[in-house]
């Protein structure tokens, strides 16, 4: 699987998406970003893992088996599916559903959704 990492200042919350490592680090605020750990905040497990449905080449994603709160203080920045080196992402905004449909080719694939209050989390299938 494609290596994705996520950081985020423990400082304002800024998140970043590591593309390409170079030499250097990440720094927000005048600290060296934090690398997220997915599923490590203490949240509820219902709102949070991806629930994953795939039907042939189709993959339908729901953040929680309880919907997600979408409002502008609690919300699902993206939805994200890695397989081997490709990243499909569907960015979500307050109000929206958070749900989204990918197109994959057969082989396993890992789920990733990124919480503005609970950080990231991942299944796999």
């Amino acid at each position: 699987m494609t290596d994705f990492r996520f950081y985020e200042c423990s400082e304002c919350g800024t998140a970043a998406e590591l593309l390409y490592e170079g030499a250097g680090a990440l720094v927000c605020c005048g600290k060296e970003m934090v690398e997220l750990q997915a599923g490590t905040k203490d949240a509820a497990l219902e709102k949070h893992v991806p629930e994953v449905t795939r039907e042939g080449n189709q993959v339908h994603v729901q953040v929680g088996s309880v919907e997600h709160p979408m409002t502008d203080k609690h919300y699902i920045v993206f939805i994200a599916v890695v397989q081997g080196n490709k990243v499909q992402r569907v960015n979500l905004q307050p109000g929206e559903t958070p749900k989204a449909d990918f197109v994959v080719e057969d082989g396993p694939i890992v789920v990733y959704e990124y919480c503005n209050l609970h950080g990231l989390w991942k299944t796999e299938a």
